[in-house]
């Protein structure tokens, strides 16, 4: 989904809160075009097959899919599989091992699985993460970024929270900003591992409203501690949207002027069945 039509939604006043202390509502009329990280169902997978698993996504009214493995399939298959179903892959995301070793190979993966932009959602690193370490992964990026380029995929960086530790005047996650090459990496906000660590969603897409081109859409249980780097957290805390902590109104408004395409509900809880279309339910519903 395009962040203009975002814009226009919130621009239109159908965003809104429920009476004080109450759950949220977010009303996005468009919104029928967020997609799901497919990693939401990495249980139902293995257990009811990879036909079955997408025929409930299909359910859902989802159009838009990001990928994290293929459960057993050959990536042109999986691919066939999604097509079969009217469910379009726009993104994926590989180890960083492979981005670093194996671009070539991942290239020919991401072509064969129909996406468009190829990610990396964890940072091969010992903990804490530190300069050094951020560094590197700079390096790492820019170069896959750049290999990528060349067949037509765009790179991006998943934030994971350890990326928000303080360096300097700023957190390492601005130095990993500014070490990597606009014109080869870009950045997926994940809203939750950015509010845990204690920043701002909203604020961050503001600071960087060139670099964040895709969203993991995700809410933090009311009460959970933040201000915390480990990158962990029990995955009861990921909640159905709007019944957490995060201020979706805020969000919105900041994500109006951004170069956010596509949104992902991701959902990591071992309720992720139950969740899924209740978080649906918050963006699509009109009040």
């Amino acid at each position: 989904m395009r962040s203009v039509a975002f814009a226009a939604v919130v621009m239109s006043g159908l965003f809104s809160h429920l009476a004080a202390g109450a759950d949220q509502a977010c009303n996005l009329p468009p919104c029928r075009d967020v997609g799901l990280q497919l990693y939401s169902l990495r249980d139902k997978f293995p257990k009811d097959g990879v036909g079955p698993t997408l025929d409930l996504v299909k359910s859902w009214g989802v159009k838009y899919v990001e990928l994290a493995g293929t459960y057993g399939l050959e990536p042109a298959k999986f691919n066939a599989e999604l097509t079969q179903r009217g469910l379009i892959p726009i993104s994926a995301h590989f180890p960083y091992n492979r981005l670093d070793k194996d671009i070539e190979a991942v290239a020919q993966e991401a072509k064969a699985l129909g996406i468009q932009y190829v990610g990396c959602a964890w940072l091969a690193h010992k903990p804490p993460f530190d300069e050094a370490q951020c560094l590197k992964a700079a390096e790492v990026f820019n170069r896959a970024g750049e290999a990528l380029s060349k067949h037509g995929l765009k790179f991006f960086y998943h934030n994971h929270g350890y990326e928000f530790r303080p360096h300097g005047d700023g957190t390492l996650f601005d130095l990993l900003a500014a070490k990597t090459d606009p014109r080869y990496v870009s950045f997926q906000l994940d809203v939750l591992w950015a509010f845990l660590p204690g920043q701002d969603p909203a604020k961050l897409l503001q600071k960087y409203p060139d670099r964040f081109v895709l969203v993991h859409l995700k809410d933090l249980k009311k009460g959970v501690p933040t201000n915390d780097h480990s990158a962990k957290t029990d995955k009861t805390n990921d909640v159905a949207l709007g019944s957490g902590q995060v201020d979706w109104h805020a969000f919105a408004q900041a994500v109006t002027k951004t170069a956010v395409k596509y949104y992902f509900i991701e959902d990591e809880s071992p309720t992720a069945v139950e969740q899924i279309p209740q978080s649906l339910k918050f963006i699509r519903e009109v009040r």
